[in-house]
């Protein structure tokens, strides 16, 4: 069973992430208005204060979408 008061401060915490930080859902939001598709890379890179890096990415495959789509499902499902 979903906490109310969970949901509400998860919220509360994701308008303050995207008052700090408003690129980051702008750019969700471009990534998301068009379809991803099979050969995609996604890319993603750590840098600390200190200097390491660390880089990684990911080449999409037909089974990462259908992954993505069953995701995407699940999340609406939940929502309605």
């Amino acid at each position: 069973m979903v906490n109310p008061a969970m949901i509400f401060k998860m919220k509360s915490m994701w308008d303050e992430f995207t008052r700090s930080h408003p690129k980051l859902p702008k750019f969700f939001q471009a990534v998301v208005s068009r379809p991803l598709e099979e050969g995609t890379i996604i890319e993603m890179t750590i840098r600390r204060p200190n200097g390491d890096t660390l880089t990684s990415n990911v080449k999409l495959t037909a089974s990462d979408l259908d992954l993505i789509e069953q995701i995407k499902e699940l999340g609406t499902a939940n929502i309605s």
